[in-house]
């Protein structure tokens, strides 16, 4: 599986995003701060996740990011596949060429894995990450260990 952080960063943030939304958009730089994750790559993948229906964008004071839809309708590989990853774990990257030009011994069982790990991240919606109890303590912990998002709103604004 070519899961690079990319994608690992789009599923963090999009789950930050989720427990956070009650009281309205989130601002990156909340999300940033709670996952430390680089403000601008953040920027880059909320903007590939809005262009791909998944979330909105509020402008001006109070905005920020929303979920598009219901979290119970958003898949993990659904998330990894609006940032542009892949899930193969052939060497040719599927095109079957990976010995000489031909199809190498392995590359049925290591496209079945791949295929395995997709409906695995597809059959995972946002909605029961953030129904485990896990999930809800290590939100807890991140949302008490960081400073109050105050803090985080530059002066005059």
């Amino acid at each position: 599986m070519k899961l690079t952080s990319k994608g690992r960063y789009a599923v963090t943030a999009i789950l930050d995003l989720a427990l956070h939304e009650r009281s309205g958009p989130v601002p990156l730089p909340h999300i940033a701060r709670r996952q430390d994750i680089s403000l601008s790559y953040l920027e880059q993948l909320f903007t590939r996740l809005r262009k791909q229906g998944l979330v909105d964008s509020t402008r001006g004071p109070g905005g920020g990011y929303s979920l598009r839809r219901p979290a119970a309708g958003i898949t993990v590989a659904e998330i990894i596949a609006a940032v542009d990853e892949t899930i193969d774990n052939t060497r040719c990257s599927g095109a079957e060429n990976c010995h000489e030009g031909d199809q190498c011994l392995t590359h049925e069982l290591w496209a079945e894995l791949g295929d395995q790990i997709y409906g695995f991240l597809d059959g995972i919606s946002l909605q029961e990450l953030l129904d485990a109890e896990e999930t809800r303590g290590i939100a807890a912990r991140q949302d008490a260990s960081c400073a109050p998002e105050a803090e985080l709103v530059p002066p005059g604004d």
